[in-house]
């Protein structure tokens, strides 16, 4: 895989979510007080910021874990024509399982089903597309060579258990690529793996935004981060959560350039709290 950087994204048209005036609180602790934020499709986001600063709990409203005290999400719904922006509050279970089959999420963690390998890629596509054997076979394949994992039969029915921590990796997004997405959002992709399994994880990151389906000309990729090295690579449109707000949104190379007396110490305590698997 090419491991040299990559060019800056073109910039794409339309929206693909949009946040507006969100608010948080659990308690007395307010969380997110007025986030907004749009991700165009086609682009790469990377959503970044000191240890709770409210990362995660942005991403569980995009994904419809969370409802708002205030504010809204509106997201693009793929089971229509034109795929138009619709509020995911005023959405019912069914209504939001069917725009997260056209979404990717790969966990921090990985969340793998117990099983084999094979079973972690089989379940979705034939739960969800209700594919058959042969055609969920054939995925299998194309998506484990995708991310460089064996693909032989011994492989297909190893235990998850048994996998290393850079495998499990590859095979999350292995999975998450199989649904054909055309939206993929990481939860930190690389904490935790050591620097050759971490490199490997940039290339595939990077490699899956640009890998294209029969119907997925324009993938958005949404990364939740604290690896400046990724970054460096991906060279993506980078948002920083502070004190519950967005304290900046612009271009990698202003970001990491940028004096402000906010960005300059997280970022340059990126490495640290990187290493040390934070709570975000």
């Amino acid at each position: 895989m090419d491991t040299a950087k990559s060019p800056e994204f073109n910039q794409p048209v339309d929206i693909e979510i949009q946040v507006e005036g969100l608010h948080k609180a659990f308690g007395d602790h307010q969380v997110l007080q007025g986030v907004d934020l749009e991700i165009r499709r086609g682009g790469v986001v990377a959503i970044v910021g000191g240890s709770g600063c409210g990362k995660t709990v942005l991403m569980d409203h995009i994904l419809g874990q969370l409802v708002p005290d205030a504010g809204r999400v509106r997201v693009a719904d793929y089971t229509r024509d034109e795929a138009p922006l619709v509020d995911i509050a005023n959405l019912h279970e069914m209504e939001l399982n069917a725009i997260h089959t056209h979404w990717g999420v790969v966990f921090q963690k990985n969340a793998l089903f117990s099983g084999t390998v094979y079973d972690n890629i089989e379940l979705w596509l034939k739960e969800v597309k209700e594919l058959d054997d042969k055609e969920i076979e054939q995925i299998a394949l194309d998506v484990l060579k995708a991310v460089a994992l064996p693909t032989d039969a011994k492989f297909m029915h190893t235990d998850i258990e048994s996998l290393s921590g850079g495998m499990a990796k590859r095979l999350a997004i292995a999975r998450a690529l199989s649904m054909d997405p055309k939206v993929i959002i990481y939860d930190e992709p690389t904490t935790g793996l050591d620097p050759t399994s971490a490199t490997q994880v940039q290339d595939l990151v990077l490699a899956t935004h640009f890998k294209r389906g029969v119907d997925n000309p324009n993938r958005t990729t949404v990364i939740i981060t604290h690896d400046k090295d990724l970054l460096s690579r991906l060279h993506p449109q980078i948002v920083m959560l502070h004190n519950g707000r967005v304290s900046f949104d612009g271009a990698f190379a202003e970001f990491e350039d940028s004096p402000s007396p906010i960005i300059r110490p997280y970022f340059d305590l990126m490495p640290a709290l990187h290493m040390r698997d934070p709570l975000i």
